[in-house]
């Protein structure tokens, strides 16, 4: 079975920084996109960052210039780094990935459970 686990939210001042990663676990051929979106309570999920296996990135419009995705193929994670931290950022952040789990077998998506990023002073 096939995990993905976030770490590195918590509460930040505004104009702070904080680092989000996300590991992917269990049976895994191949990696193809990572993306991090976010939710606040009554609001459809958005997007915030993606990036793919070759390594191109999209940003949502409201973190350009502020927040960084990148990811480790070697160690299956996806880190989104983010500053310039205001309170319209607050929301449960989650990771996905769309994967492999061997060479002949279709592609599959997986979310991790979310990680609360808040911000206020």
């Amino acid at each position: 079975q096939v995990q993905l686990l976030e770490s590195g939210g918590g509460l930040v001042q505004p104009g702070g920084s904080l680092r989000l990663s996300c590991a992917v676990s269990g049976r895994i051929f191949r990696i193809y996109g990572m993306a991090w979106y976010r939710q606040v309570p009554g609001k459809q999920r958005e997007l915030v960052a993606s990036i793919t296996n070759s390594g191109s990135t999209n940003y949502g419009d409201s973190v350009k210039g502020r927040f960084t995705i990148s990811r480790i193929d070697a160690k299956n994670t996806v880190t989104l780094q983010m500053n310039s931290l205001n309170p319209e950022d607050t929301a449960v952040y989650y990771c996905s990935a769309d994967y492999q789990r061997d060479s002949r077998g279709p592609s599959f998506a997986s979310w991790g459970q979310g990680t609360q990023v808040t911000v206020s002073s």
